[in-house]
């Protein structure tokens, strides 16, 4: 039995294939389109599902939807009822919208489906819909190790749920809990991160990022006036400091007369006030995560936490919540946010619609290390690279890995295509830009000369798993990037002034580590751990790095320039390569340095990309 789920609509559009309720394919429309965040219906992504199976149209057995449009519809209609007549504006610029989008989003799902695989099928028979924060759920608790578990899931808004609690056990799934519409721990942060002058749906990690530069100094501010948290975690916010239910905005006036003027404007310079803020709705959020999985542990009583939603992608908050050891065991889904969905109701269709038995993995999880989306052959890499006038060395795997290895020893950044694309937001050695940790410029290098993005944005480490306890305060498995911890105390050093000026070290700003590519001014790291069994090629490389140089971690940071999707096809990868600084390329068993291209074929990616 074939099941396709897909997300769509809102952002970060995704479709999934299970195949008797294994996760075969699943991918982002992003990455085919070119189009970050595409909210567009996954037609790409979809078409890539079925070539990964090598299936027909004909083949699917269900086609599910992530979340339940016409509730989503009534809660819009709601809410401009409850706050009327304020509003209005919005409310009668929006509804034509809304009515064609919403009310009859049924229809144009099957038309949809109709123009991607066909009219021979009578997709109105197959297609069946889930419930967002129940996709979210299913997401986290199919795929997880865990027999029995809570299921928390945490976002901006779905149908009417912000917050839910459910229980997993076997192959049964049900919600609890809920906390509604328009209280949002997801849309407070959102809220920070609007004032803060960056992207709602985009900007929240870059608050997260900045938010170790500031000091939580509006914590009291925010919880005396914007969020009342009972015992339990359960919260409230209050509306007048707020925008987004019916307005055009996140954050209203009486909010910025309470942080002492207007949101920051985008593109200008932060201050230590975007920083402080940052801090303090990062440790609300914090404390607030933690009182909900208190409260779920005393009520159900359950050991094992699974986590998702576009919260459960705050991977500070997680490594708290996992140091807290509030439970035995905690998981998350690393499609946490709303790409996931279409796992998650896929997930949904084939345990609780069709009551399928639930087999677990007998390794760790179910995610194939969320190496879900498309790879390349010799053949394809190769012809792929000529058409782009790229020059190249084919190399055997071996000399390849030794090759790369060595180029990172010497201090080059390496663009790193490998493998099965990530499913997910983030870059785990299959599409992935790496560097050496060691060098104390680096990090500034990365973010200025390659990624071009802020220069305070952090990067993580890809550290074998086997030495992770060697030089994090962390011992278990990582591989999805969603926990953080700090670098061990040993491995952090005491410069002396004449290293500081020679390197150019700011004394406020950049920590002494052994590491300090990788180590944030508060001395935590959002660690990856790298496992020979879900990828072997980069487990080598780093294993190479660690026998030329004794470091058992490489920078990781996405293949991509802000304000573009990661990287897809080994075209994208050259593109990228040609319009950063990046020193080489290693694509499949393909090897390009930088010196040998055309230099004709240099893209400029600061002028060709808005900066998001």
């Amino acid at each position: 039995m074939y099941i396709l789920g897909i997300s769509a609509f809102y952002h970060d559009s995704a479709a999934c294939l299970l195949k008797d309720g294994e996760i075969v394919a699943a991918a982002q429309e992003e990455r085919f389109t070119r189009k970050k965040h595409d909210a567009g219906f996954p037609r790409e992504a979809i078409e890539y599902c079925l070539r990964e199976a090598g299936v027909e149209p004909s083949n699917i057995d269900n086609v599910v939807f992530y979340e339940k449009p016409f509730v989503k519809f009534e809660r819009l209609l709601e809410t401009y009822l409850a706050f009327a007549p304020k509003g209005i504006k919005s409310f009668v610029k929006s509804m034509p919208v809304w009515i064609k989008e919403k009310l009859f989003q049924k229809t144009a799902i099957v038309k949809e489906l109709k123009d991607v695989l066909g009219a021979d099928v009578n997709w109105q028979e197959r297609i069946l819909f889930s419930e967002h924060h129940l996709s979210h759920a299913a997401s986290a608790f199919f795929p997880s190790p865990f027999e029995k578990a809570a299921v928390l899931t945490l976002d901006g808004v779905g149908e009417w749920t912000t917050t839910s609690v459910a229980i997993g056990n076997g192959n049964d799934l049900k919600v609890v809990k809920e906390i509604h519409f328009p209280h949002s721990l997801g849309l407070l942060y959102s809220a920070f991160t609007y004032y803060t002058g960056f992207k709602v749906n985009s900007g929240e990690y870059k608050v997260m990022g900045l938010a170790p530069y500031g000091q939580p100094k509006y914590v009291d501010l925010i919880k005396e006036h914007l969020i009342k948290v009972a015992d339990d975690g359960s919260f409230q916010l209050d509306m007048s400091y707020f925008d987004y239910a019916t307005g055009l905005t996140m954050t209203s006036k009486k909010f910025h007369d309470l942080f002492g003027g207007p949101p920051r404007t985008s593109e200008t310079d932060l201050t230590q006030r975007e920083m402080d803020l940052a801090a303090s709705v990062q440790k609300v959020t914090e404390e607030v995560v933690l009182k909900i999985a208190r409260g779920i542990a005393k009520e159900t009583g359950d050991r094992n936490l699974c986590l998702a939603g576009g919260v459960a992608l705050n991977c500070v908050a997680n490594g708290i919540l996992l140091r807290e050891q509030i439970f035995d065991n905690v998981w998350i889904q690393p499609a946490a946010g709303d790409a996931g969905g279409a796992l998650g109701a896929a997930l949904s269709a084939w345990y609780l619609h069709h009551n399928k038995k639930r087999t677990l993995s007998p390794e760790r999880d179910a995610m194939k290390g969320a190496y879900l989306g498309p790879e390349f052959g010799d053949s394809e890499i190769e012809s792929q690279l000529k058409a782009c006038g790229a020059t190249f060395h084919k190399l055997p795997e071996h000399e390849l890995i030794d090759r790369a290895a060595s180029c990172l020893a010497e201090g080059k950044a390496i663009g790193w295509m490998q493998g099965r694309m990530e499913f997910g937001p983030r870059a785990l050695g299959g599409r992935s830009i790496i560097a050496d940790p060691r060098s104390p410029a680096m990090q500034k290098q990365l973010n200025l000369k390659v990624k071009y993005r802020e220069s305070f944005r952090p990067f993580a480490p890809s550290v074998l798993r086997e030495n992770v306890a060697e030089w994090f305060e962390h011992e278990i498995d990582s591989p999805y990037m969603l926990l953080v911890a700090d670098v061990r105390k040993e491995k952090r050093l005491a410069m002396t002034a004449a290293e500081e000026e020679l390197f150019g070290i700011d004394k406020l700003n950049v920590p002494r580590s052994s590491v300090p590519a990788v180590t944030h001014v508060d001395y935590s790291a959002r660690i990856q751990t790298v496992h020979a069994d879900t990828n072997p090629r980069y487990h080598a490389v780093i294993s190479k790095f660690k026998e030329k140089t004794g470091c058992p971690l490489v920078v990781n940071t996405s293949f991509n320039v802000r304000g573009e999707p990661i990287i897809c096809d080994p075209t994208d990868a050259f593109r990228c390569f040609m319009g950063t600084e990046l020193d080489a390329l290693a694509v499949g068993n393909y090897f390009l340095i930088k010196e040998e291209q055309d230099r004709n074929l240099k893209e400029n990616y600061e002028s060709m990309y808005e900066l998001d």
